[in-house]
């Protein structure tokens, strides 16, 4: 069997200070910033005249990667609406284990998140949410229960 590991999650956004800003109050690293354009890019994406500014955002764990990218050429569309709900098809949402979900929510909220139901307990063992955040990403929060 070939070794797969999953290397990053690529999230488009419009304002990538703002991006940056929200997964490090979440508790996320910036691992570096770069601009990048070239033919290569262009093949790899299948698009002409690329120039993107990426950040690599990683979890303190170091498991865990972002890639958020803001397209300066051509400039990025929407293919749905803003948003769009959680059942839209497509990927929804990106769960975070927390250690306190009403304080990560409180520091979210000051960098515009938004709830997107209600902050709801499973059984014994979670307290859940989720979070429409910038560019209108979904953040769900899950604090296990000891």
């Amino acid at each position: 069997m070939t070794l797969l590991r999953m290397d990053n999650v690529g999230i488009v956004v419009d304002d990538l200070a703002a991006a940056i800003a929200f997964f490090v109050e979440l508790g996320m690293e910036l691992e570096g910033e770069a601009e990048v354009e070239g033919r290569w890019v262009d093949r790899i994406v299948g698009l002409d005249g690329v120039r993107v500014d990426i950040a690599m955002m990683r979890t303190p764990d170091g498991h865990s990667r972002l890639e958020l990218t803001r397209f300066r050429e051509p400039m990025a569309a929407s293919a749905e609406p803003r948003n769009a709900p959680a059942n839209a098809l497509g990927i929804r949402r990106m769960m975070f284990a927390v250690e306190d979900i009403d304080d990560t929510v409180a520091r979210l909220r000051a960098h515009g998140a938004e709830l997107v139901g209600e902050l709801v307990q499973y059984e014994n063992s979670y307290r859940l949410c989720y979070l429409r955040g910038p560019e209108g990403i979904i953040v769900a929060l899950a604090q296990p229960l000891r």
